[in-house]
């Protein structure tokens, strides 16, 4: 089956009718469906499917054994998400392993089809969790603290899923398994249709990472209060998204984001007792922890001028990394020389690199749009990415 065909099986899971697009989340219904769907693909396709004790599935075409080739993406979604971003490189998984058996091929080495969870973070606010889970780059207990909106942990999720929380954290026994691992992705960004081609290879991501600000000052009566009487931590947290695209415009090819603020208690006629907001920040280099250090010493002193206090706690964070340089030269020859692309998207192969040989294809997008309904790529396109997945697959697993 086609991974254009694959993705129209799943087009109807986990669509959010508030937001458009798609909300699938790590343990919720529409996550747990699709990943239904994607063993029941799997075992179709004479795969050997197991779940890891982080929530990661693997599907094993043959015994599972070192120096293997891994490929895959994730199915979760942030909220109001695109149709492509993570499930395309599922899709397409499957549909280059449909391929090559249709060839007759059978891999020499061991191979498997991998869903990594909570990718997006969309619900525990950490992305790629499974795969940081997976390498030991985030801690158990913080990641079994973890909470989302509603205050669930990541631990009581995970239990309710049938998920042992004691048993979450680093898998050095599985991680040492993946010989190199791949993964395809739906281009995040406009490059590929000004470069006139439907695929190109991943070169870099630059470093990113998650910091909460947390504004603390005095809920009251909207109506009662005097506006000279009030300590409203709403003032700081609105000066500080503004400084954020102040000073981020001053840093060469900064990029940074708040998509997220909660005021509690929330309600129309009530100053705020806290408001919280998340600020996304991402620069290459190393200029990233001082673009949130300068952007921190303009909420203080926003939060200080009414009378508030807040606090900045880094939730994630990930430097610069350069793919594999072997694996990005191999995979550009037997395409044929397709184009490299940096990125400024983060993926499991990102968090996988520090520690084997990872390599991104990227579909793709013409738009350039993603992490919304509108994200895009042609049938076509979308064909081409799977045919050069198992062309590289071919080779990598022989």
């Amino acid at each position: 089956m086609s991974a254009s065909a694959l993705l129209g099986e799943i087009a109807d899971v986990g669509r959010d009718p508030k937001r458009g697009g798609y909300s699938r989340h790590a343990f919720d219904l529409p996550e747990q469906d699709l990943r239904a769907w994607f063993g029941e693909r799997a075992l179709g396709l004479g795969l050997d499917v197991d779940t890891d004790h982080n929530g990661n599935i693997w599907a094993w075409w043959g015994p599972p054994g070192p120096d293997a080739v891994v490929t895959g993406s994730h199915l979760d979604s942030v909220p109001g998400g695109g149709a492509f971003d993570g499930p395309l490189g599922v899709a397409s998984a499957l549909a280059a392993v449909e391929t090559l058996q249709a060839r007759g091929f059978r891999p020499g080495k061991p191979f498997a089809v991998v869903v990594f969870a909570e990718e997006e973070g969309g619900r525990f606010g950490v992305p790629c969790l499974g795969s940081r889970l997976l390498t030991g780059t985030i801690d158990a207990d913080k990641a079994r603290g973890l909470r989302d909106a509603d205050g669930v942990t990541f631990a009581e999720a995970a239990a309710k899923s049938g998920f042992d929380p004691e048993r979450v954290g680093a898998d050095p026994d599985r991680l040492g398994l993946i010989g190199k691992f791949l993964e395809l992705h739906v281009e995040q960004g406009r490059g590929l249709i000004d470069l006139g081609s439907p695929v190109a290879v991943g070169s870099t991501v630059i470093a990113h990472g998650r910091w909460r600000f947390s504004f603390a000052g005095q809920g009251n009566h909207a109506g009662a209060t005097l506006l000279a009487d009030r300590a409203d931590p709403m003032l700081p947290a609105a000066a500080t998204v503004t400084a954020v695209r102040r000073l981020a415009s001053g840093v060469p090819d900064a990029r940074a984001t708040v998509g997220r603020l909660v005021p509690t208690p929330g309600g129309t006629n009530v100053i705020a007792s806290t408001v919280d907001l998340w600020l996304d920040a991402r620069v290459p280099g190393t200029a990233t922890p001082a673009l949130v250090e300068d952007i921190a010493r303009a909420a203080e002193a926003a939060a200080a001028e009414e009378g508030c206090r807040v606090t900045v706690t880094r939730e994630s964070y990930s430097d610069d990394v350069v793919f594999d340089d072997g694996l990005r030269r191999d995979l550009g020859g037997w395409l044929g020389g397709p184009p490299e692309l940096p990125t400024g998207a983060g993926h499991d192969a990102a968090v996988l690199a520090g520690f084997v040989p990872a390599g991104m294809l990227y579909v793709r997008n013409p738009t350039g749009i993603s992490h919304s309904p509108e994200e895009f790529a042609e049938a076509g396109d979308v064909e081409a990415g799977a045919a050069a997945l198992a062309t590289v697959l071919e080779r990598l697993a022989r």
